[in-house]
C-alpha cells in the first residue's frame, strides 16, 4: 500500500514538472531583440534588431519613426507595449525580422535634435539598408520599409533612391511636407525660416498639443527641396498606403494618401480606416486599429516578398 502511494506521489510530481515545463515553453517568446549601433559620418545610430529565433534568412522590415519620435514610438495606452515594439513582436511571430532605428539626433542616437533634417533622415535610412545587408539572419534580397508620418515620407524617398527595397508600407505618411509642417509648426515659422539667410538659426515651434520643439531654419528650408510623391515615381515595387479618416495631422484623407498612388508605378493598394487617427488610435486604450494595420502589413508582405 505504501509502495503504491509512493508511486502515485512520484508520478504526480513528474506530471506536474512536465506540465510546468510545457506551460513555460508555450509562453516562451519566439522574438529575440538586440540593441545594435550603425556608424554614419562618425556618429552612432542606435537601433533594435528583432528576429524570430528559429528562422534563418528571414525577410526584414526596416521601421522609421515619426516627427519628434524614437525607435519604439509611443506607448500604447492601457497596455504594456509600445507601438513599434508590438509591431516588431508580431512580425517576428510571423517569420519577419525587423530593424527599428533612432534617426541621428533622436532617441538614443548621437547628434542633436535641432540639427535634424528630413534629408539627413533619408541618409540614415540608406545607411540602415546597407547595415541589414550584412546581417547573417537576414535575407538581403527581401527588404521592406515601413514608416509612420514623417517616417513614411522618409520611407517613400528612400525607396526611390535605393535599388534594394522590395516592398514599402506607409502609415499616415506625409505626402506634401510644405502643407503639413505649416499646420504642425506654424506658417509664420515656415516663412521665417525661408527668409532667413542663416540656415543655423534656431526656430521654436509650438505643436498643436502645446509642446514646443526647436529646429534650425535648415529643417524648414530642406522641406522645400523634397517631394515624397515625386520620389516614389522612381520606385517600382509593391506599395501599401494606410490612412485614417480621422487624421488631423496629415490631411485631408484619404486624398493625402492617394497622392502616393497617383505617382507610383507598380502594384499598390490603399487601406482606408474610417475611424483611425494619425497614430492609429494607440492613445484610446484600444490596440485593435494598430493590430489591423499590422495584419494588413503582414498580408501585404506575404503576398509580395
Amino acid at each position: 500500500m505504501k509502495n503504491n502511494l509512493l508511486g502515485i506521489v512520484v508520478l504526480t510530481i513528474i506530471l506536474s514538472l512536465c506540465l510546468s515545463s510545457a506551460v513555460f515553453a508555450a509562453g516562451e517568446s519566439v522574438t529575440v531583440e538586440e540593441v545594435v549601433t550603425i556608424e554614419r559620418n562618425g556618429l552612432k545610430m542606435v537601433a533594435t534588431f528583432a528576429y524570430p529565433k528559429d528562422v534563418e534568412n528571414a525577410p526584414i522590415v526596416i521601421i522609421f519613426h515619426g516627427f519628434t519620435g524614437q525607435r519604439n514610438e509611443m506607448d500604447i495606452v492601457g497596455g504594456t507595449e509600445t507601438m513599434y515594439g508590438r509591431t516588431a513582436r508580431i512580425f517576428a511571430e510571423q517569420g519577419y525580422a525587423s530593424l527599428r532605428i533612432d534617426f541621428i539626433g533622436s532617441g538614443e542616437s548621437d547628434g542633436k535634435w535641432e540639427d535634424t533634417t528630413v534629408s539627413g533622415q533619408i541618409n540614415d535610412a540608406l545607411a540602415a539598408i546597407e547595415y541589414v545587408k550584412t546581417l547573417d539572419r537576414v535575407d538581403a534580397d527581401r527588404i521592406a520599409l515601413l514608416g509612420l508620418s514623417q517616417g513614411g515620407m522618409v520611407a517613400a524617398c528612400t525607396a526611390g533612391r535605393s535599388d534594394d527595397v522590395d516592398a514599402v508600407i506607409l502609415w499616415s505618411a506625409v505626402s506634401v511636407p510644405q502643407f503639413v509642417y505649416s499646420g504642425l509648426l506654424g506658417q509664420d515659422n515656415v516663412l521665417k525660416a525661408l527668409k532667413s539667410d542663416n540656415p543655423e538659426e534656431l526656430i521654436v515651434g509650438t505643436l498643436p498639443w502645446g509642446a514646443t520643439t526647436t529646429l534650425k531654419a535648415n529643417f524648414y528650408q530642406d522641406l522645400f527641396c523634397l517631394s515624397p510623391s515625386a520620389e516614389i515615381t522612381s520606385y517600382e515595387g509593391p506599395l501599401q498606403v494606410t490612412v485614417g479618416l480621422m487624421d488631423t495631422i496629415v490631411y485631408p484623407q484619404p486624398y493625402a494618401g492617394q497622392i502616393f498612388l497617383q505617382y507610383h508605378e507598380g502594384s499598390e493598394e490603399i487601406v482606408i480606416m474610417d475611424d483611425a487617427d494619425h497614430m492609429l488610435n494607440i492613445f484610446t486604450g484600444d490596440s485593435s486599429t494598430l493590430d489591423s494595420a499590422i495584419q494588413n502589413a503582414l498580408d501585404f508582405l506575404k503576398s509580395n516578398i
